[in-house]
């Protein structure tokens, strides 16, 4: 079938490699030198389906793109303050929550109409959670009601902005992308915005906000952002995405014969839960010239073949690693003893039901995994058995694509992704660069 890929069973995964730009901060950075006065150049940024979109959105709005496909750099003159034109077309999010979560907050603000919509996926995804409060700062948004009657729970979305008044909002659950929509609609809001987040999300957006100046900052337990007019735009060099290279690393962890090299990484602290939870399963990773680059943390990781144990990942190990269960389970797959992951319910309203597909894509290729609610249980079969491998599903999401697809580094058989096109929503490239590192 088209866009099927078969990975067949190698020794180890050998060599050096840098994975593509971090996606939650290349979204970001075009994002904010849009917003920005004058010229920023953003280099090694991934251009991958889900930015694009971003950045064709931004053009709609009237910010100045070249991109330069071959380096991954765009060059971008933002339109400053009050420099956004009133778009003649929808804006088409396509699969990408970030752009639609993110845009909601960008367009909130601004006095014009606007609408956004997304593919069937996109659209099936929870809104409230970000059009509730701006609605509460001001904004006119209108969209499809949930079960429950409420309108503007799911897409098409659309917002007359302007006319923004702070509020303290205290999140019922803890999310990087309603606190990033807050956080710049807070932008163009009169007073101050205050936001409070239960949980480790994501800090991004407050990193990207605080290395282009913006008043940002902390007060009694809340986030804090005041009105800002304009702000001048920077260059911004991407880190790479943590995210990414977890299935690199898991690929390495469970063959026999591995030592892999990855530069250039992002180590943000609300990211590399996936690090710390493999460390706590046994895994031989080697953290390498730590430093700062764009606000961010960056460093090098070395990864050799792991024998892992299984552990229990639940309450603060789940939100700095929630994008990496599926690798995670994976390495799961091929650990001595039950690992038990919970309090990741919101694995269920991403790019698919997470635990459904991680829990059928495994239960397909010869793992022991049950499913619960908010996560999922795998049983041991030990690191000395190969498991048989076979054929998995993508169900149209990158992350479930190439889990599946380091799953069959080690197995017996191979792997066969069903529709494994959509990895490039995340990672273009993907599985050359797998290719590439496989010791045969």
């Amino acid at each position: 079938m088209k866009g099927d890929a078969y990975i067949k069973p190698v020794k180890g995964l050998v060599g050096e490699i840098k994975v593509p730009g971090d996606k939650s901060v290349s979204h970001r950075a075009v994002i904010f030198a849009s917003m920005a006065s004058g010229e920023s150049k953003v280099t090694n940024l991934l251009l991958s389906d889900d930015t694009k979109c971003t950045i064709e959105i931004m053009e709609a709005l009237g910010a100045d793109i070249s991109i330069d496909e071959d380096e991954g750099n765009l060059f971008i003159t933002g339109v400053g303050r009050d420099g956004f034109r009133e778009p003649a077309n929808i804006l088409d999010c396509k699969n990408s929550g970030t752009t639609m979560r993110l845009m909601m907050g960008v367009l909130a603000k601004e006095n014009f109409f606007s609408i956004l919509v997304g593919d069937a996926s996109l659209s099936k995804r929870p809104m409230r959670r970000v059009t509730g409060p701006l609605i509460k700062m001001g904004a006119n948004i209108l969209g499809r009601g949930g079960s429950d009657g409420v309108d503007a729970s799911f897409a098409p979305i659309a917002i007359r902005g302007g006319g923004l008044t702070g509020i303290r909002y205290d999140m019922p659950v803890s999310s990087a992308q309603i606190k990033s929509a807050l956080l710049v609609a807070g932008m163009g809001a009169a007073g101050k915005t205050q936001i409070s987040d239960p949980g480790m999300s994501r800090d991004h957006t407050e990193r990207m906000m605080r290395y282009f100046g913006l008043p940002i900052g902390e007060e009694d337990g809340y986030i804090t952002v005041e009105h800002c007019d304009s702000f001048d735009g920077r260059d911004i060099d991407v880190v790479g995405d943590i995210s990414s290279a977890t299935f690199f690393i898991v690929g390495a962890l469970i063959t026999e014969k591995s030592d892999l090299l990855i530069t250039n990484v992002g180590l943000n602290p609300g990211r590399r839960g996936a690090i710390d939870v493999l460390l706590k399963m046994g895994a031989d990773i080697e953290i390498l010239n730590e430093r700062e680059g764009s606000g961010e943390l960056e460093g090098d990781i070395r990864v050799k073949s792991s024998g892992l144990k299984g552990i229990e990942i639940t309450g603060d190990l789940i939100p700095p690693m929630i994008d990496e269960v599926p690798a995670i389970a994976v390495a799961a797959a091929y650990a001595d003893g039950e690992t038990v992951i919970t309090g990741a319910g919101e694995l269920r309203v991403k790019e698919s039901d997470r635990i459904m597909t991680t829990v059928e894509n495994l239960k397909s290729m010869g793992a022991k995994v049950s499913e619960l609610e908010d996560g999922l249980v795998i049983m041991p079969v030990g690191s000395e058995v190969k498991l048989e491998g076979g054929k998995a599903k993508s169900f149209g999401d990158h992350r479930a694509a190439m889990a599946a697809a380091v799953f069959g580094l080690s197995s017996k058989s191979g792997v066969t992704v069903s529709d494994s096109d959509c990895v490039g929503v995340s990672f273009p490239g993907f599985f050359d660069l797998l290719n590439k590192v496989s010791d045969q």
